[in-house]
């Protein structure tokens, strides 16, 4: 892989990271997108082995506001959503796989602009988890499902509870793709080179969170990556 794909792939996991540590989630809805277009090797393993540095650092930052009693459920139902991608990704053909990432990039705008107000139930927890193991394990974008449920809470409960969640159910989601031959020592290596923009990212962020979680560029990061899916769609298709 060229150096200025790693570079250009660089730039874009460092701000999505940055986004991710102010508001919560977007690592993978901004960065997914944009990586496809540079090399469709980025994702999904090697974007969501690099994330777990990010959200690890997360919930030990806001570990205060974490409910691991609430998360309980999200996780049950990730193990449902990764078996679900797991045989997507087996079923679906390679030269299609753009196709699948346009599509499901645009099904997390849809949901994180959809202002559905949905209440934080055990019900709702786990199916939360199993649309987030779809589509982490599917396409590195976990994070708009639970989001949904979390939207109205405050900017630290967001940010702990859906890292908390993520250190879970990206760990198990990378098991899923070893398994299916879609995570291995090339993908892992290309993890490495996506690391130093994520921390730097995380570095940022922790000065931006109390302006940032106001939903100042939420809208703006919606356009964006539905343009950058569009865009691979196009790609794909014509």
């Amino acid at each position: 892989m060229p150096l200025s794909h790693h570079l250009l792939a660089g730039v874009v996991v460092t701000l999505g990271a940055l986004l991710q540590g102010s508001v919560g989630f977007g690592l993978g809805m901004f960065s997914v997108p944009f990586l496809v277009l540079i090399d469709t090797r980025f994702v999904p393993g090697p974007l969501l082995c690099s994330s777990i540095a990010l959200t690890l650092l997360l919930t030990q930052r806001e570990w205060h506001a974490v409910r691991v009693a609430e998360l309980k459920w999200a996780i049950v139902g990730r193990v449902f959503g990764i078996a679900a991608a797991m045989g997507a990704l087996v079923i679906v053909p390679q030269r299609q796989i753009g196709l699948l990432f346009g599509t499901l990039v645009i099904a997390a705008v849809l949901l994180s602009a959809s202002g559905l107000r949905v209440h934080v139930t055990a019900g709702a927890l786990l199916g939360a988890g199993v649309l987030s193991g779809f589509m982490g394990t599917a396409v590195s974008i976990g994070g708009p499902p639970m989001a949904l449920l979390y939207q109205h809470e405050s900017g630290s409960r967001i940010r702990g509870n859906l890292s908390a969640f993520f250190v879970v159910g990206v760990s198990m989601s990378l098991v899923g793709l070893h398994l299916v031959g879609r995570f291995g020592m090339q993908e892992f290596l290309i993890a490495l080179s996506l690391l130093p923009g994520v921390l730097l990212g995380y570095a940022v962020s922790r000065h931006t969170a109390g302006i940032l979680d106001r939903g100042y560029i939420r809208t703006g990061v919606l356009w964006v990556s539905a343009a950058s899916a569009l865009a691979v769609l196009i790609r794909e298709l014509f």
